[in-house]
């Protein structure tokens, strides 16, 4: 019998084994050519869904009664030529989609000065950097300063100069920080100053001007701190403040006769347009509640402590005075609160969305007004009665998205709210 030697066999099974792999790499490549000019001229196009994602801010005009604009968390700055029946985005090109603070000048309804940076500090929250004006009511943007800022709470216009400005900045929500405090320019942005600052732990969540003397101001420090998923908010540094010299200088009011002990944390300010000497103050404490002064700030009496007004109050805690009515005052919040004695008992109402955090009242006509809330803004020529729809807002913001093998193909989105 002959041996067999396996040696040779095992050598022409590997040899033919990788011949085999070869040939099979060979016909799998992939030699399809397209004509990359299909590819480079697809554009991005809106798909909706219209209906409106979390706005944080708003204001309308008092020379034109179908003209507003609101600032989003995620969509811009929106802009209403026909009292909400249709709105475009005027900020596309310029800035990011998380805006804080909008005013438009009084004296020049042409001027538009924007804050990036929502001041609803979630934790899904986005910062921006700094501000930016208009001169065209929206057409062109110039960016004008306060990089750093990454949040902005308000910006207030002097009423009979539109190069006067006040912008209260939040800061960093993460770690302390120096840009933080109450800013003024006098030039329409060219140069800042920082005219209150308490600390690198404290920015400014609240400022508002005595509407009838702009030299008389309040303004509210708010010590916070993002952390994940918790919000810390109080501390030894959230105060309030007035000046009556336009910001040159600065009376802390925290301790006067009827304010709560601290440590407080954030802090809401209005003033009646009918009486400077009413002033009132929704307060995160211990012992908090909605405060009112009727002494332009020098004693006050806390004169209302319902839970409804002031839950989850780091994300609220806005308040407004009527424009007519001197005992009418506003609370933002799940609901916002009506109140017609004076903020003693309030009424809870919603506009078609919950979650509200800015009014504007229109200072001839307190009928009219806009709101902003966690749906987009809402428009009311009838004192909050009756208010137009927010599903014409492409502003929804979405969490995850994804598509199906369907033909055609379905989109799925997880909306904010």
């Amino acid at each position: 019998m002959k041996k067999i030697t396996l040696l040779p066999l095992l050598l022409l099974l590997i040899f033919t084994s990788l011949e085999a792999t070869a040939q099979r790499k060979k016909n799998n490549t992939n030699t399809t050519t397209y004509n990359e000019a299909l590819y480079n001229s697809l554009e991005w196009r809106l798909v909706g869904p219209f209906r409106g994602g979390r706005a944080g801010t708003v204001t309308g005009v008092t020379t034109n009664t179908n003209l507003y604009y609101m600032g989003t968390a995620g969509g811009g700055v929106w802009k209403t030529s026909d009292a909400g029946n249709t709105w475009e985005c005027i900020s596309d090109g310029y800035f990011g989609g998380s805006i804080g603070a909008i005013a438009v000048s009084e004296s020049d309804p042409n001027v538009l000065y924007v804050g990036e940076g929502e001041q609803t500090l979630r934790g899904n929250v986005s910062s921006g950097n700094g501000l930016w004006k208009s001169m065209d009511a929206g057409k062109t943007w110039d960016f004008i300063g306060l990089e750093g800022s990454e949040h902005i709470a308000r910006i207030r216009i002097h009423p009979k100069d539109p190069n006067i400005l006040y912008v209260a900045a939040i800061g960093n929500l993460w770690k302390p920080n120096e840009t933080r405090g109450v800013y003024r320019s006098v030039d329409g942005g060219q140069n800042w100053e920082k005219i209150l600052y308490v600390s690198n732990k404290a920015g400014a969540g609240d400022l508002i001007l005595d509407p009838n003397n702009p030299r008389i101001m309040y303004a509210a420090t708010w010590e916070m701190k993002r952390n994940g998923y918790r919000m810390d908010s109080g501390g030894p540094d959230s105060k309030l403040f007035k000046s009556t010299d336009g910001g040159d200088t600065w009376k802390d009011i925290s301790s006067y006769s009827g304010l709560p002990g601290g440590p407080w944390g954030i802090v809401g300010i209005a003033v009646s347009p009918l009486d400077s000497n009413r002033v009132w103050a929704i307060i995160e404490a211990a012992d908090g509640g909605l405060f009112r002064s009727d002494d332009a700030g020098v004693s006050w009496k806390k004169i209302n402590e319902n839970r409804a007004l002031r839950q989850r109050a780091w994300y609220y805690s806005r308040i407004y005075a009527d424009t007519q009515n001197k005992d009418k005052v506003y609370v933002m919040n799940v609901s916002y609160g009506v109140s017609t004695d004076g903020g003693k008992t309030f009424t809870l109402k919603n506009a078609p969305h919950g979650d509200h955090h800015d009014l504007w009242i229109d200072p001839n006509n307190n009928n009219r007004m806009v709101i902003a809330d966690d749906g987009g803004a809402q428009i009311s020529n009838d004192g909050g009665e009756n208010w137009t729809t927010y599903y014409n807002q492409p502003t929804s913001q979405f969490y995850r998205v994804a598509t199906d093998n369907h033909f055609p193909y379905r989109i799925y989105g997880a909306q904010q709210d």
